[in-house]
């Protein structure tokens, strides 16, 4: 099994366990140069809210896409962005990455700007 199909596998469990609770998903991708963060309601069919390092207004503050600010930059605006829909709970996938560095800087600056999970 290559390392992407264990990332696979390990997120497939976790997307598992988030539907049986019937809570909205706060996923995450990362690639090398971004980072993505999406909203997904709770029957997993339609994205609410999305933020990402390629959006215009973050890609103006000039930092790379791919490092631990940019992170912070991506879960502040998805929480802002979910609570201004009125959304304050949700179940954090990480899509089978580990939880360290640009994922933790994601989940860490979205809890601190309301998101709780």
């Amino acid at each position: 099994m290559d390392k992407k199909q264990a990332r696979l596998r390990r997120a497939r469990k976790t997307r598992a366990k988030i539907a049986e609770l019937k809570v909205n998903r706060l996923t995450v991708f990362r690639s090398n140069c971004h980072i993505y963060a999406q909203v997904i309601d709770s029957t997993g069919s339609k994205v609410l809210v999305s933020a990402s390092t390629v959006e215009k207004d973050l890609k103006a503050d000039g930092a790379s896409g791919g490092n631990v600010a940019a992170a912070a930059a991506v879960g502040k605006r998805i929480a802002e962005k979910a609570k201004q829909l009125g959304i304050e709970t949700v179940a954090f996938d990480r899509a089978g990455f580990r939880y360290h560095g640009r994922i933790k800087a994601l989940a860490e600056a979205a809890r601190e700007n309301g998101l709780v999970f």
